[in-house]
């Protein structure tokens, strides 16, 4: 098992990141200060509900932690407002209280939801993240909570850090291959971000990710969390540097939006938005190997590329209009100017952004 630390002073709080520690469930929640006086509402979707929700539930009872448990629709139209209200029904039929504790259990969808849903209950009770997907090693740490609105994603959100994160790597095995492969997108974004030689390690080990191979996905995960942690540390609630975390997010939530939410896994969005943030890189003077590099990463680890052609180029721009980083009618990127290194550009001529839209329409692969 291996432990890192989010440092954010009395805010701080450990991720543990191992196989089997579900099984050891009860023993966390303890450890980290979780009432056993107080109800926990555990909330899951319907894909991971099955293989988990009871072991959960078993090993959490066992301790003494009075549970109850909330199933909904997998995606993300399940972050909705009528979600959340049926949500804190759910937590106030439980019996919640102010020293009860939510959980999610799942992957970034699940995590953002049950941690608005924590963050809204009598105006915030702690929050617990049990992720089990790959790409919620990005989004269970950091605090960023949300649900979308129809027509902008996670645009009614709020900052709540978790209590703690508890990562078993066991759970990655039930994955569908989609999941997988849109999961190493944020895997792959940390080294773009902050670490030329993980991107390359990324590159070598494709194969071995994408074959859930446990030493090689306990490896990454951690990696991928230490740059996560280290960024949210700096920067808790996104006033610098903390925006280098949206590498790619800016043009893939746009697409996520136009597709209508689910038509596009978040991270294959991502995949798309990073090749675009790439070739505006390569536009600010980044060497042309930023735009080859990103590409050939994101391909091996099996990632699309490329806007599908019968996206609408208009949409796509009005929804980057709605996004939390369009500002003052100004577009700000996040634009690498090395492998490992990025820098936030606050004032992106929009024309820029609707040639790379086009120049994504036609990108090829390269394998």
């Amino acid at each position: 098992m291996r432990e890192l630390i989010v440092n954010l002073g009395e805010r701080s709080y450990p991720i543990y990141i191992g196989e089997g520690l579900l099984g050891d469930a009860a023993a966390y929640f303890e450890k980290n200060g979780i009432s056993k006086k107080s109800s926990i509402l555990i909330i899951t979707d319907d894909h991971v509900a099955p293989h988990y929700l009871g072991q959960l539930e078993a090993k959490l009872s066992q301790g003494g932690y009075p549970v109850v448990s909330a199933i909904v629709p997998a995606g993300e139209s399940a972050k909705s407002l009528t979600m959340l209200e049926s949500l804190i029904g759910k937590a106030l039929q439980g019996g919640l209280d102010r020293k009860s504790a939510v959980v999610a259990l799942g992957g970034g969808v699940v995590g953002d939801l049950a941690g608005f849903v924590a963050a809204s209950f009598m105006r915030g009770v702690k929050f617990v993240q049990i992720p089990t997907t790959i790409l919620a090693h990005d989004s269970s740490v950091g605090g960023k909570v949300a649900v979308n609105h129809p027509m902008a994603k996670n645009i009614i959100g709020a900052f709540h850090q978790p209590e703690f994160v508890l990562y078993d790597l066991s759970t990655l095995q039930t994955l569908p291959a989609r999941e997988v492969i849109g999961g190493l997108a944020e895997v792959v974004k940390h080294g773009l971000i902050w670490d030329a030689g993980f991107v390359e390690w990324c590159e070598e080990n494709a194969e071995k990710l994408l074959g859930l191979d446990p030493e090689a996905l306990g490896y990454a995960l951690y990696n991928g969390c230490s740059v996560k942690a280290s960024v949210v540390s700096q920067d808790e609630r996104e006033n610098g540097l903390r925006a280098i975390l949206n590498l790619g997010h800016t043009i893939g939530h746009a697409l996520e939006a136009v597709a209508g939410y689910g038509v596009l896994e978040h991270g294959e969005a991502i995949a798309i938005g990073m090749i675009g943030s790439a070739r505006l890189g390569v536009r600010y003077g980044a060497p042309q190997e930023v735009y080859t590099t990103t590409k050939r990463a994101l391909e091996k680890c099996g990632l699309p590329i490329a806007i599908p052609q019968n996206f609408d180029s208009e949409a796509i721009m009005k929804a980057m209009m709605h996004d939390k980083k369009f500002s003052e009618g100004i577009m700000t990127f996040v634009v690498p100017t090395a492998i490992g290194k990025v820098e936030i550009k606050p004032d992106v001529p929009v024309s820029w952004v609707r040639e790379i839209v086009e120049e994504l329409k036609r990108e090829e692969k390269q394998l």
